[in-house]
């Protein structure tokens, strides 16, 4: 449904207790989505930390998942090198002179190149036999591979070397590009103040509001023409009872926009307190905002699911765990957390490592459990030896005299 663009300023929440994969989701989304369809992340504590105003952040964010693919037409020269001279001045400064013969199947032609396309071929390597394309525009020089007809020569050619057949038809050819943008960096790039250096430094600052509604009026124009595509993203607010109340409020008209991405929200809150007011609410989120939202409840898994999540995190760790070990493993995981759990694989690895092992076994899993205490083991300890500890609530007041009895 992401993929079409069915449910584009929607909201979506994953609630649910902790540890019942609501991150994972997302994660998983995002790469299912793939790299054309934008996806950003955040956490909803973000936007306390940055030195700018929370509906700026939120905003940016929100631009951030929405994509432009934007359609041009450019010509290219594409053909294949029969021979190339570069002339360099004796004295080593000036101008560099060069000539370039291009074929295809049909015809050949010999070019003269300028001092910025010499670096090119220089930077690129081009040689007699290498198959190649030239942006007429930019000058931007592409190296597709070597042709089949030199796949004989005993030059040195690695592994890596691909070889491909003599283009067909004309040298000159016009080509149709994709460039696939987020409207944030459309915003960056036409912020003044900044410019597009602002992309790489993270220093964007607040863009005036004016700045936006002139990108939203062109992008709406050249979706008239046939220019432009908009894709909308996905946005991922991570512990979303983190937000106030300005920010929900904010959420809730900028859901009504036009161009709007898929909000997801996760949260493993009960009925709450919404931040910024006395009132409480489920998940700490506004009534008129859970309204729009379609919320998907993630429950704790089954037994057999933990024991298939720990093994496929002990492959991705390189870990060699026995048959008994697992199953040692997934009941602390039944019994604790599956976090806990999971970090026991790395500690026992590492101790199966330090004894010479291959293999990870029940008495390594059994070693870190008593070594590595879990949240309700420490909080049991702490009941435990509560008056050993500074200022425990429960523990005796300094002023107390001490108890030296038979005990």
């Amino acid at each position: 449904m992401v993929r079409e663009g069915k449910i584009a300023g929607r909201c979506v929440l994953i609630a649910g207790e902790p540890s019942t994969g609501k991150t994972a989701i997302a994660v998983g989304m995002a790469q299912a989505l793939g790299l054309e369809t934008p996806f950003t992340s955040m956490s909803g504590s973000e936007i306390y930390s940055l030195e700018m105003s929370k509906t700026e952040a939120l905003s940016q964010a929100l631009r951030k998942s929405i994509g432009v693919r934007i359609k041009e037409e450019t010509e290219i020269i594409e053909g294949e090198v029969v021979e190339i001279q570069i002339d360099r001045p004796t004295s080593g400064t000036g101008q560099k002179v060069g000539k370039v013969t291009l074929k295809t199947t049909e015809m050949e032609t010999n070019y003269d190149l300028g001092n910025k396309i010499i670096e090119c071929f220089m930077n690129a390597k081009i040689q007699a036999g290498d198959i190649i394309t030239i942006d007429k525009a930019s000058g931007k020089v592409n190296k597709l591979g070597r042709s089949f007809t030199r796949a004989r020569d005993y030059d040195a050619t690695g592994i890596q070397t691909r070889f491909v057949q003599c283009p067909e038809g004309e040298l000159q050819k016009r080509k149709e590009v994709v460039h696939t943008v987020t409207l944030h960096e459309i915003d960056v790039i036409n912020n003044r103040t900044h410019g597009f250096l602002a992309l790489f430094s993270g220093d964007t600052g607040e863009i005036k509001q004016e700045v936006r509604e002139q990108i939203n009026n062109k992008v709406a124009e050249w979706r008239e023409e046939g220019k432009a595509e908009i894709n909308p993203g996905v946005l991922f607010i991570d512990e979303a009872h983190m937000l106030d109340v300005e920010c929900f409020s904010y959420l809730n008209r900028a859901l009504e926009s036009d161009m709007a991405p898929v909000v997801i929200m996760a949260t493993n809150r009960g009925i709450t307190r919404i931040r910024g007011t006395d009132y409480k609410s489920p998940h700490g989120i506004p009534i008129d905002l859970l309204d729009r939202m379609i919320i998907i409840r993630t429950i704790p898994y089954s037994e057999k699911e933990f024991k298939e999540i720990l093994k496929i995190r002990c492959e991705e760790e390189d870990c060699q765990m026995s048959t008994d070990g697992l199953t040692v493993l997934t009941r602390i995981a039944t019994e604790t957390s599956l976090r806990y759990a999971i970090q026991l694989i790395t500690t026992a690895n590492l101790l199966a490592k330090r004894r010479r092992a291959t293999e990870v076994t029940i008495e390594d899993v059994k070693k870190v459990y008593t070594l590595f205490l879990d949240e309700s083991r420490s909080s049991r300890i702490l009941k435990e030896y509560q008056d050993e500890y500074l200022y425990s609530d429960a523990g005796s007041t300094k002023g107390t005299p001490m108890d030296v009895g038979d005990n």
